[in-house]
């Protein structure tokens, strides 16, 4: 069980991820994952196979804002990159050693 300001914070993330895919990026295809690495992060991935960016800087609206604020503000960190198959990968990963993970 993850706190629940993570819980809301990745929860956000990714309606905010799941929207932007949906009122932008004109995608056929959108992948969500969770896991957690080697390195004890926790991260959130949401890949489209839309036309990426229309903002070539990579900073977006208001949307792109709030998700990198919200993985900030629980110590973790954000990531816009392009996606394998031409879309865009938003990707937040959140250090798990500072989270109380009850078993």
């Amino acid at each position: 069980i993850l706190p629940a300001a993570v819980e809301v914070a990745l929860y956000r993330i990714t309606l905010e991820a799941v929207t932007n895919v949906v009122k932008h990026a004109r995608a056929t295809h959108c992948t969500i994952t969770l896991h957690r690495n080697d390195d004890n992060w926790l991260i959130l991935s949401v890949e489209d196979n839309g036309h990426g960016l229309d903002d070539q800087t990579g900073r977006g609206g208001l949307g792109l804002i709030s998700m990198r604020e919200r993985a900030e503000e629980i110590g973790g960190r954000f990531y816009i990159e392009p996606a394998s198959d031409g879309g865009v990968k938003i990707r937040a990963e959140i250090p798990i050693q500072t989270l109380e993970v009850i078993a």
